[in-house]
């Protein structure tokens, strides 16, 4: 079974080579060619996940080696793949998601003259995702870290005709350079330290190594895990990446590459449990960044900005859980899943309704949509009762359990944890509801459609005319049989991982577990969450859901401006990155001037002006010639004379 493996990477590999080298002739069909290997992927997985699921919870891990790459003395660096647990868990998410969203994709980008490249830039992705995760080293992990972020960018940019998503494109590209290079340090502290790239013996050797150099180790790799995850604070890129098309978004920014920082730090987890100082660095940047996130999408009218604040949020809490050790990995993994699941479908739930809506993303020009789109309405809400932790859904198993977990961290820390656990449970509760209410509930408030060429926000795909009104109608089968789908898997999976701890049992073998007892009990923290829930729900209602929505949005609160500004991240980068890189290569640019050319123009001026002292005594008169040598003979004969003296 272990030489399937490779055919997991190979099969949306061809299909990006296939579609990106092809050429016109594969226009009308190359979408179906993507979306089959993308299944074909999700088939080898389902069959290597069930021939798992026959072996002992000890004997599941897969090993294949396909080549060394460099095999010198005292470097080896191999292409070799490992299929355990944990990278299975991803396997299906991605393969399986990603199928649904090629599926999606080929209706909602029917009408775009590219959409063959669009189709391989998506299972260049796929490709890239599986070798990240199925790698059984580090730096053919970083292979495939590279891999993911190239095709990233390639996708947010995919309309780089539009000046907004070519410089969200660039932007999410530079912002993750910054982690990846965190990745590469990680990677060259290992190999001095180890040895090796290796997961088996470098994860196996932290007991033999100093906490110091584990805790810079991990706090590299933590930076890494920040640009792929957005976390604070290289959190900046995810929001404007919405400018790429929708299915981009629930591919890339939902289910997928935002959680490959979650799974760098889980499979990296007996490094943070050997430094607590990195673990509990973990933990506050996953507590700091769900509350940023959280705030962020309280604010945002544009129906896709405000998934992505919840996005930033939600891995915030994975983030959050991840730092708490032994007791949080699975349930990092477990919300990573479920997340998965409903943050997708309420993308393309989002998508649908721009779709019906001639591409318009202000949720104050949408209202009373679920009478048109029934299916949207009902598979968008069930991601939204999962996403919220409504009891009995996804969202509400994984979400509690990192919660009770925070709790359970024990002592100040677990106090302050959990709190900030439990307040972004409530304002998840409040941002979804305004999404929702706004979206799908009220009176209409329908503009005329805009000018795609004049609009930034306008997506090439769509067909109106400006000034024309939208005529809110479903989408074709293509988009909603995924979002069934997804909602499916949004209502159950969370509900059959919980099953007598099957899904804590089937990573334990990786991840190890640890049970956690929160001070204030299990049932208490459970009450807590619903009440959060239940008082966020209520505050949005009778925001949103009692009062007219205004079409112009009010000015709102100082708190209000800031989170429509992204809590003025981009000016803090302008501000501390921007305004001192230019202070800093200006003053590079003075020194280099002043100081290295100075010398170097310096001593050029002095030998040239030597030299033109010494030119002097050579001038062609034979008169000044005998004069010279008069003057040396006379030296000489002096100097002689005065030795003999001596």
């Amino acid at each position: 079974m272990e030489n399937l493996i490779a055919l997991l990477v190979a099969a949306p590999l061809l299909g990006a080579a296939v579609l990106l080298c092809g050429g016109r002739r594969l226009d009308k069909t190359g979408h179906w060619l993507g979306t089959l290997l993308a299944a074909v992927s999700f088939g080898i997985g389902a069959v290597l996940f069930a021939d798992m699921l026959g072996k002992g919870a000890e004997d599941r891990a897969l090993h294949q080696k396909l080549f060394s790459w460099i095999p010198v003395e005292g470097f080896q660096a191999d292409v070799a793949f490992q299929l355990d647990q944990l990278s299975m868990t991803f396997v299906l998410l991605i393969s399986g998601v990603g199928t649904l969203i090629h599926l999606y994709s080929v209706g909602y980008m029917e009408h775009d003259e590219r959409r063959r490249r669009f189709f391989g830039y998506l299972n260049l992705f796929l490709a890239a995702m599986l070798l990240l995760v199925l790698a059984d080293n580090y730096l053919l992990l970083y292979v495939g870290w590279e891999g993911v972020g190239l095709a990233s960018y390639l996708l947010i940019g995919f309309w780089q005709h539009k000046p907004s998503a070519a410089t969200a494109a660039k932007k999410a590209f530079l912002v993750n350079r910054v982690g990846d290079m965190g990745l590469s340090i990680a990677i060259m502290l290992m190999f001095t330290t180890f040895g090796t790239f290796a997961f088996g013996p470098v994860l196996s050797s932290v007991g033999e190594t100093s906490e110091g150099t584990l805790t810079a180790i991990g706090l590299m790799l933590l930076l890494a895990a920040c640009g792929k995850s957005a976390q604070v604070p290289l959190q900046s890129w995810l929001g404007d990446a919405m400018e790429g098309p929708t299915p981009v978004s629930a591919l890339i920014h939902a289910a997928t590459m935002v959680t490959a920082g979650v799974y760098l730090i889980v499979r990296s987890g007996a490094i943070f449990n050997a430094s607590p100082d990195a673990q509990l660095v973990v933990a506050i940047v996953g507590a700091v960044t769900l509350l940023f996130g959280a705030i962020v999408g309280c604010a945002k009218d544009d129906i896709k900005k405000a998934l992505a604040g919840s996005t930033m949020s939600q891995i915030g809490y994975m983030v959050l859980a991840a730092g708490l050790g032994p007791i949080g990995y699975a349930f990092a993994i477990m919300h990573l899943v479920t997340h998965g699941f409903f943050k997708a479908g309420l993308f393309l739930g989002a998508g649908s309704v721009m779709h019906a809506m001639n591409d318009e993303v202000d949720m104050r020009k949408y209202g009373g949509l679920r009478r048109y789109m029934p299916v949207t309405f009902a598979t968008f809400g069930l991601g939204y009762l999962a996403i919220i932790g409504f009891p009995g859904l996804s969202g509400f198993w994984s979400k509690d359990k990192i919660i009770e977990a925070a709790f359970a961290k024990g002592g100040t820390e677990g106090w302050i944890l959990g709190g900030v656990a439990l307040l972004g449970a409530a304002i998840t509760a409040f941002y979804m509801t305004r999404v929702m209410l706004m979206t799908f509930f009220g009176e209409k408030r329908w503009q005329p459609a805009p000018d795609a060429d004049t609009a930034p926000s306008a997506e090439p795909a769509a067909e109106h005319r400006a000034g024309e009104l939208p005529h809110p109608h479903e989408s074709p089968k293509t988009m909603t049989i995924p979002m069934i789908v997804l909602a499916f898997g949004s209502v159950f999976a969370g509900g059959l991982f919980s099953l007598n701890e099957s899904f804590v049992k089937w990573l334990e073998p990786v991840t190890s577990f640890e049970h956690g007892h929160p001070p204030i009990g299990a049932a208490a923290v459970t009450g807590a969450t619903v009440v959060a829930l239940i008082a966020g729900v209520g505050i949005a209602y009778a925001m949103y859901g009692r009062r007219p929505v205004p079409v112009v949005a009010p000015r709102g609160s100082v708190l209000t401006r800031a989170a429509r500004r992204d809590l003025l991240q981009d000016d803090f980068n302008h501000v501390v990155l921007v305004r001192g890189g230019e202070h800093l290569t200006r003053s590079l640019v003075y020194v280099d001037h002043s100081l290295v050319d100075g010398v170097v123009n310096g001593t050029a001026a002095s030998v040239g002006g030597l030299s033109g002292r010494l030119r002097k005594l050579q001038n062609g008169y034979a008169r000044s010639y005998a004069v010279s040598m008069f003057g040396g003979t006379a030296v000489l004969i002096a100097a002689t004379l005065l030795m003999r003296g001596v």
